[in-house]
């Protein structure tokens, strides 16, 4: 994926330096793992979203099913850990979630509150996608080349749903002032970030 794609499917400003592939490559008991909780605090954060606004029919209907998808997806991965004889590691601190929390509205009315709340799933889902792809392409291994193709493709669609979703329930204009500011804030905090192989993001 050049720089071209990832602009204009995804939106992100910024790639992935290549290198991170050589990095996953040498220890995928890592990757695996971080993967693994990835994809369950996917499901979880869908399932809070669904709790905190019960009121919105058009998110719950969608969600809820993306609350099965996401936990399938970790049983997949874990099931990928267990038929190569590697274990389930620790969770870790997840520094490129946090810093995006930083970002989210705190104060105001709470439309913009909810917004930020899709927009960082949005994002998160849009840079999954991304590292996925280059997984996908990049990997010596041709299972887990194709593994991580079908991963691409899910998270490419949740990625979508997100924006969707909030477009349905918030003026589109708004969302898009708001969705191009968090992609100037996650290039900036992507240049930031250690370049690790043990993480998806």
């Amino acid at each position: 994926m050049n720089e071209d794609d990832v602009k204009n499917i995804l939106g992100l400003q910024l790639p992935t330096d290549p290198r991170w592939v050589d990095l996953v490559s040498i220890s995928m008991e890592e990757i695996l793992t971080d993967h693994a909780y990835c994809e369950q605090k996917a499901a979880t954060s869908c399932i809070t979203l669904i709790q905190r606004y019960p009121e919105k029919e058009e998110l719950v209907k969608e969600l809820s099913p993306i609350v099965t998808e996401e936990w399938g997806h970790f049983r997949l991965v874990l099931a990928e850990l267990q038929k190569r004889g590697l274990s389930l590691g620790k969770q870790r601190k997840d520094t490129y979630v946090n810093k995006l929390l930083e970002f989210q509205q705190k104060g105001g009315n709470a439309e913009g509150r909810f917004l930020d709340q899709l927009l960082t799933m949005a994002l998160i889902e849009a840079r999954s996608c991304e590292r996925f792809k280059w997984l996908s392409e990049g990997l010596d291994d041709a299972y887990l080349r194709k593994f991580y193709r079908r991963f691409m493709e899910s998270e490419a669609g949740h990625y979508t749903l997100f924006i969707r979703l909030a477009e349905t329930y918030i003026d589109k204009g708004k969302v898009r002032k708001r969705w191009a500011e968090w992609l100037k804030y996650e290039a900036e905090v992507m240049k930031e970030m250690e370049l690790r192989g043990d993480r998806v993001h």
